[in-house]
């Protein structure tokens, strides 16, 4: 399965983003990362295949993540970001159907390339 990530930018404080992720086959749950200069990639969201969903603390009630399982594509809708969002975003997909959502890199098998999101203040 392959991932290929879009929707990135440079935006202003305050504003908002939509990152899309498309996978070229059948995936299970899926996620977003992210990795800011000089730091460790991070988890932002998941999403289970039913529709469960979990977030990072640093942005819940301003991040939905959701999925078309049709179009085989995570979503990512950023609003009201901050300066310290600014990051490389990496969506993630796991190929087995009875894993439980996860916060770790390891509980996913496959990665998109990271679309960049720069975020002024």
């Amino acid at each position: 399965v392959q991932l290929q990530a879009s929707g990135g930018g440079l935006v202003q404080a305050g504003d908002s983003l939509r990152l899309s992720c498309a996978a070229s086959g059948r995936t299970y749950n899926m996620a977003w990362f992210r990795q800011a200069p000089g730091k460790e990639r991070e988890f932002v969201a998941d999403i289970s295949r039913a529709g469960s969903t979990y977030y990072a603390d640093s942005v819940k009630g301003r991040f939905t993540i959701s999925r078309d399982n049709a179009k085989n594509t995570v979503y990512l809708q950023m609003n009201s970001l901050k300066p310290e969002d600014t990051a490389v975003y990496y969506c993630a997909a796991d190929y087995r159907s009875t894993a439980g959502l996860t916060t770790s890199r390891s509980g996913y098998s496959y990665w998109g390339q990271g679309t960049q999101v720069t975020v002024s203040s």
